[in-house]
């Protein structure tokens, strides 16, 4: 049994996802977006908008594992910086909870939920509804956050099983 916490970051709207995992079934226990945009337009107040917003999420839903989406290559240094501080600040709240975090690329994450890596966001809002059994469309972060969440669900479960097997190959190689 696993609550996972999955993050879409963006240093104006960073999207938040979390599920309950429990075997292969996944329950949606919430989502949404953290407004940066609203602290002002000092980067320094969006982190903090930021940092304040997870370390919320993790005191309210208590998750037991934290993954993230990697920072992709932007057209925009600028922007890439601003998308790599925001996911600083996420990751330093999930740390600051002790909780272990795993960090996945865009395309891995699109074709853990979708089954292509070059999937749209229409895609994967209408695979989250469907995996998680959704009565609406999640706004797209809080979607592509979900994304995540589930990315590391299909994830962990498959390095769990992998290392089960590899545990269970040594301990009959050494009788």
């Amino acid at each position: 049994m696993s609550i996972i916490l999955g993050i879409d970051p963006g240093s104006r709207l960073t999207g938040y996802g979390v599920i309950h995992q429990e075997g292969h079934k996944f329950t949606y226990l919430g989502s949404g977006c953290i407004k940066a945009i609203a602290a002002g337009d000092a980067l320094g107040d969006r982190l903090q908008t930021i940092y304040a917003g997870v370390s919320e999420i993790i005191v309210q839903f208590k998750p037991t594992m934290f993954a993230i989406e990697q920072v992709f290559m932007a057209k925009n240094p600028d922007s890439a910086l601003k998308l790599g501080q925001a996911r600083g600040v996420a990751i330093v709240a999930a740390a600051n909870a002790n909780l272990p975090i795993a960090e996945y690329s865009a395309r891995q994450i699109k074709q853990s939920v979708v089954g292509t890596g070059s999937a749209d966001k229409t895609q994967v809002q209408h695979m989250v509804k469907s995996i998680l059994k959704l009565p609406a469309t999640p706004q797209a972060d809080a979607a592509d956050a979900l994304a995540v969440a589930l990315c590391h669900a299909h994830s962990y479960d498959s390095i769990s099983k992998l290392s089960g097997q590899v545990t269970k190959t040594v301990r009959r190689r050494l009788r």
